[in-house]
């Protein structure tokens, strides 16, 4: 079946797929309503991290050093990030490529630095690489250390055994205390399975919605790896939970199905106005499960 084909089959299904889903447990701590909030508290698998269900997004569609978010500038991203914090949220997801460490940093001036999980993400491949990005994300951020550090965008199959010098100099920087934790955003199946079988990978960024839009596979498909993560102990956090804006008409849909997967740890969605963002943690709120 086509792509195209694919998404038109599964959101013409919205009401009776997603809505009529009932998980024998919702993930979580929902409240005795069955309802979640995206500033609960949650615990990133077996990391220790705590923070909130809900990062806040700075590259909903982010590369070379730009993304929808830092197009609002330095002040309006932080601004926005600031908000999100007095709103309960305290997970920020960046990257290098998104740019936004300048705008984040802004932000991180103003609340507590033991309060807030920052996840940042590199494109380095071999340790002399990672070794430079951590000194320049902790300059550029203005933090002494880095919650969670993922190797970002990786495609390849065999990438645990071609990228080990990588995988040592992250882990030898979680020893030293520069990072807590280290792992992965994976950008095809084959290096989510891979993903999936390595000791190494504390955290997974994974695209998840579903209609499978920008995703590595078919839903079923990714949420059967996710499920092998999740009972090995690995933080799963979901990203393009929205579908890269594809779904933004039916946002309610797409955030019933992400809660009632019983799988995520936490997901990341980047609003990119404060309105956009105080009407999400509205309907995160209003989700039942």
């Amino acid at each position: 079946m086509k792509r195209r084909e694919f998404i038109g089959r599964a959101a013409s299904g919205v009401g009776a797929m997603w809505l009529g889903f009932k998980p024998a447990a919702a993930w979580g701590s929902p409240s005795p309503t069955g309802r979640f909030k995206a500033a609960d508290m949650v615990t990133l698998g077996s990391t220790g991290i705590k923070t909130s269900r809900l990062a806040c997004g700075t590259g909903t569609v982010g590369s070379g050093h730009h993304s929808n978010q830092t197009a609002l500038g330095v002040q309006g991203l932080s601004d926005l990030l600031l908000q999100g914090y007095d709103h309960g949220l305290r997970f920020f997801d960046t990257a290098d490529s998104y740019g936004s460490h300048p705008h984040l940093a802004v932000a991180l001036k103003k609340v507590p630095r033991d309060k807030v999980t920052v996840l940042t993400k590199s494109w380095s491949r071999d340790g002399d690489g990672i070794r430079a990005d951590l000194d320049r994300f902790r300059k550029e951020l203005g933090t002494d250390y880095l919650d969670i550090c993922l190797m970002h965008c990786l495609t390849e199959s065999d990438w645990t055994d071609r990228y080990r010098s990588a995988m040592d100099a992250l882990e030898e920087a979680r020893q030293k205390g520069i990072i807590r934790a280290h792992g992965c955003s994976c950008h095809s199946i084959e290096a989510l399975r891979a993903a999936a079988k390595s000791d190494w990978v504390q955290v997974d960024l994974a695209r998840v919605n579903p209609i499978g839009s920008h995703m590595d596979a078919e839903p079923d498909t990714v949420v059967s790896v996710l499920r092998e993560m999740k009972a090995r102990g690995k933080a799963v956090i979901g990203m393009k939970i929205l579908g890269q804006g594809d779904l933004r008409s039916k946002v309610d849909e797409a955030l019933h199905y992400a809660l009632s997967l019983n799988v995520l740890d936490a997901f990341t969605i980047g609003a990119e106005s404060r309105s956009e963002q105080l009407d999400l943690l509205d309907r995160i709120g209003s989700v039942t499960v």
